[in-house]
C-alpha cells in the first residue's frame, strides 16, 4: 500500500493515527531509558556488581534483537495490529514482575521478557512503509521518531526523581501504567495496514535469505547498526561515567543523561522536513559525518585534559543529532529494498541494529572497568561512528553500480 487511506483517530477500521505511532514507539524507548539512573541504586539493592546489573541493558538489547527476527515475519503474516497488542500484554506482565522482584535473577528474567515491547519500535515503521513510498516514508518515520525523542529526553530525569522519592521499583510501576494505557490506545486506534498474506509463517521467515543476500540491505543495516551503536555504547557506559567518574546522584545523572535526546529530536525534525526533498542517502551521509565529527572533538577535548560532566554530556548531543538523521532514513532504505517484506525487513534490520547495540553496550561496561575516566567510552563511540561513515559510502558505491548497470532501476531491483 503506497497510498494513504483516510485516517480517523480512535477508529480501528482505518490506519493508525500518527499520534498512536508516536506513543507506541515512545513506550519502547521509555522502557529502555527510564530506569537507567537507578542502576547504581539497584546494584546496591540486589547486592551485586555493576557488570551484572548492566545485563538489564545489554541483555535486554540482545533479547530485543532476537525478538525482532520473530516479530517482523509474525506481523507480515498475522498483521501489525494483533502482534502489537500481544506484545503489550506481555510487556505489562513483565513490568509487574520487575517491580516485585527481590533477587537479581528474578529481576533480570522479567527484564528480558520486557523486551517484547520492541514491537512498538518496529511495527509503526512497518505500518508507515505499508502506507507510503520510500522518501515519504523516511519523512514520516522522522516525524514519528522525533516525537519518540521526547520520551528518552525526559525519562532519565523522571526516572531519577521516582527513584529518589519512592525507590527504583516506582520506575517499573510507571511502565505498568503506561503499558495499560498503550494497550487501550492500540485497541482503539491501530487499524491494520499490512496486506493479507497467504504464506505460512515458515515461508515468511524463509524470506530472510532474500534480504541477507542484498548488498544494499546490508549497507543500510550496517549504517544504522554502527550509528545507533554509538548510542547503545552510551547507554551501557554513561551511567557508570556519570555516577562513578563524575560523582552525579541519580537525579542529576538523569538530567544530563538526556543530552542525546535533545539532538535526536532536532535530527528527526530535520529528517521529517527534508528527507522527501533530498533523499535518504544524502541525509544519512550528513548524519554519519556530523556524529563522527562531534564525538571526535569530544575525544580530543578529553585527551587534552578538559574533563568534567558538562563537557562529556554536551558532546553527546551530536550522537542524538546524527542518529536522528541516520536511523529514519536508513530504515526507510532497508524497508524499500523489498517493499513487500516491510515487516520482515524492519525486524531483521532492527535485529542487526539492536544486536550490535547489545554487544557494544556490554563492551562499554567492560572497557570502563579498566578506569581512565570517560576516555575508553569516547574511543569506543568514535570508532563505532567511523564504521557508520564507511557503511554509507558502501551504499553510495552500490547505488552507483546499480544505476550504471540498470539506468531505469526499479524500486525493488534484483541484486
Amino acid at each position: 500500500m503506497n497510498t494513504v487511506s483516510p485516517v480517523r483517530f480512535l477508529d480501528r477500521t482505518t490506519p493508525p493515527h500518527v499520534v498512536t505511532m508516536i506513543l507506541l514507539t515512545s513506550l519502547g524507548a521509555l522502557s529502555m531509558n527510564l530506569f537507567l539512573p537507578s542502576l547504581p541504586t539497584m546494584t546496591e539493592f540486589f547486592a551485586t556488581e555493576y557488570s551484572v546489573i548492566q545485563i538489564a541493558v545489554a541483555g535486554y538489547l540482545g533479547v530485543s534483537a532476537f525478538l525482532q527476527l520473530v516479530i517482523g515475519p509474525l506481523s507480515d503474516k498475522f498483521g501489525r495490529r494483533s502482534v502489537m497488542m500481544g506484545a503489550l500484554v506481555i510487556f505489562i506482565a513483565a513490568s509487574i514482575g520487575c517491580a516485585l522482584s527481590t533477587t537479581i535473577e528474578v529481576f533480570l528474567a522479567f527484564r528480558l521478557v520486557q523486551a517484547a515491547i520492541v514491537a512498538g519500535m518496529i511495527l509503526p515503521r512497518a505500518a508507515i512503509r505499508d502506507m507510503f513510498s520510500e522518501a515519504r516514508a523516511a519523512s514520516m518515520i522522522g516525524w514519528v521518531t522525533m516525537g519518540m525523542a521526547v520520551a528518552p529526553m525526559i525519562a532519565p530525569a523522571f526516572g531519577g526523581a521516582l527513584d529518589g522519592l519512592f525507590g527504583w521499583q516506582a520506575n517499573f510501576w510507571a511502565l505498568v501504567i503506561l503499558g495499560v494505557l498503550a494497550l487501550a490506545l492500540a485497541w482503539a486506534d491501530m487499524g491494520e495496514t499490512a496486506a493479507a498474506s497467504t504464506e505460512s509463517l515458515f515461508q515468511q521467515v524463509g524470506h530472510y535469505p532474500e534480504l541477507l543476500l542484498s548488498p544494499r540491505f546490508w549497507g543500510y543495516a550496517l549504517t544504522a547498526a554502527f550509528a545507533s551503536g554509538a548510542f547503545f555504547a552510551y547507554l551501557g557506559g554513561a551511567p557508570y561515567v556519570g555516577s562513578e567518574v563524575y560523582g552525579l546522584d541519580p537525579f542529576a545523572l538523569g538530567i544530563f543523561f538526556g543530552a542525546p535526546a535533545v539532538g535526536y529530536m532536532v535530527g528527526n525534525g530535520i529528517s521529517g522536513q527534508y528527507s522527501s526533498r533530498f533523499g535518504v542517502i544524502p541525509m544519512i551521509t550528513f548524519g554519519t559525518i556530523i556524529t563522527l565529527a562531534g564525538l571526535g572533538t569530544g575525544l580530543i577535548v578529553d585527551l587534552i585534559g578538559i574533563r568534567n560532566h558538562v563537557t562529556f554530556f554536551s558532546f553527546m548531543v551530536f550522537v542524538g543529532l546524527g542518529n536522528g538523521l541516520v536511523i529514519p532514513n536508513s530504515m526507510a532504505g532497508m524497508l524499500s529494498v523489498r517493499p513487500r517484506l516491510a515487516g520482515t525487513a524492519s525486524g531483521l534490520g532492527g535485529a542487526i541494529m539492536i544486536g550490535g547495540g547489545a554487544a557494544l553496550s556490554t563492551l562499554a561496561g567492560i572497557v570502563l572497568q579498566a578506569g581512565d575516566g570517560a576516555a575508553p567510552l569516547l574511543w569506543l563511540m568514535t570508532l563505532t561512528s567511523a564504521g557508520s561513515v564507511a557503511a554509507i559510502f558502501y551504499v553510495i558505491h552500490r547505488e552507483r553500480l546499480r544505476r550504471a548497470e540498470t539506468p531505469e532501476a526499479e524500486a525493488e531491483p534484483a541484486e
